[in-house]
């Protein structure tokens, strides 16, 4: 997978999803839990704590001795990892030069040793106030994240890219769940803009917290609508739909519809041609500021979908949108 694709997919340690950062060698300097802050880092010039510069990130001490350090991340649901961001950003004379990265399946808060741990991306050679993606090639679930930095020193983000694992053999087929939230293993795929706010917030849990945590696309200002193309966790058949426009008031789209398809056969990358032709899954529906907006009996009987594509007329922002069905 490209580094573009991996970049899109899921951020499986997001504190949201329940990951957390369980243990670190040594955090002398900066709190290894915000590793995974989902702010960008920041510098703060002439900031000092008692144990010296205040860094956005993790940080260990001057390492004295033989040996490197170490944390491990727990992530909240067991995730199949396509790559990584490997983030020193203001680590500038205290970044490590090299990192490693190994993972694992566990059911321990933090595994040991003699846990099954294997390496998924080998020693690598790090700069200061940069990004390192790097993609993985995984194909099974994990539970545990290790960042080995050599020998000690600062990353300010490490953000692991790809997608939660739902063993759906063992869901019961009859219960109605919404099919595209993101613990549920749907995902974002592709959007026209992105200006505002990222396309996979709109899967995200619970309740938007501002109007930065949606989908928002810049003032179109040529003819047409924004649109954007998302996956099922898995195939489903849907019978209600939710639209919530949470915070978004002078800047709600004033339509929606989607269209959907089983999809066999193509890439990611193929899918944007392929949905124009999709059928209707909800006709155009009128959207209405900062509310939530149901659709049950406007539901097309398509049967089960794997695929939709989100139109938007002509653009704005939503929050959150839920689709709710049973597992094909």
């Amino acid at each position: 997978m490209t580094q573009q694709n991996f970049t899109r997919l899921v951020n499986l340690a997001s504190a949201r999803l329940g990951a957390e950062v369980t243990f670190s060698t040594d955090d002398f300097f900066a709190d290894k839990a915000r590793l995974i802050d989902p702010a960008p880092p920041v510098f703060i010039d002439g900031k000092y704590d008692t144990n010296g510069k205040w860094m956005d990130g993790w940080e260990s001490r001057r390492k004295r001795g033989t040996g490197y350090d170490h944390c491990i991340i727990k992530l909240g649901q067991p995730g199949i990892v396509k790559g990584f961001d490997i983030d020193t950003s203001h680590f500038t004379g205290n970044f490590p030069p090299a990192a490693s990265i190994d993972v694992c399946v566990s059911e321990d808060t933090v595994p040991g040793d003699d846990a099954n741990w294997r390496e998924l991306v080998p020693a690598t050679n790090l700069e200061g106030n940069s990004h390192h993606t790097v993609a993985a090639d995984s194909d099974t679930p994990v539970t545990h994240i290790r960042l080995n930095i050599y020998p000690d020193g600062g990353v300010a983000r490490l953000r692991v890219y790809g997608s939660v694992y739902v063993n759906w053999d063992a869901v019961d087929k009859s219960q109605t769940l919404d099919l595209l939230a993101l613990e549920n293993g749907g995902r974002g795929i592709v959007a026209n803009n992105e200006h505002f706010g990222v396309l996979s917030n709109i899967m995200a849990q619970g309740k938007g917290i501002n109007m930065g945590d949606g989908w928002e696309t810049r003032r179109r200002r040529e003819p047409g609508n924004d649109w954007a193309i998302v996956a099922l966790g898995c195939p489903g058949d849907i019978s209600r739909i939710l639209v919530d426009t949470a915070y978004f008031k002078g800047n709600f789209p004033s339509g929606i519809s989607l269209q959907a398809a089983l999809v066999k056969g193509g890439t990611d990358d193929s899918l944007p041609v392929q949905s124009q032709f999709w059928h209707e899954l909800l006709p155009q529906q009128a959207l209405t500021a900062d509310a939530e907006h149901s659709f049950e009996a406007e539901i097309a009987k398509l049967g089960p979908i794997s695929h939709v594509r989100i139109n938007i007329f002509p653009d704005g922002g939503i929050s959150r949108l839920r689709l709710f069905g049973t597992p094909a």
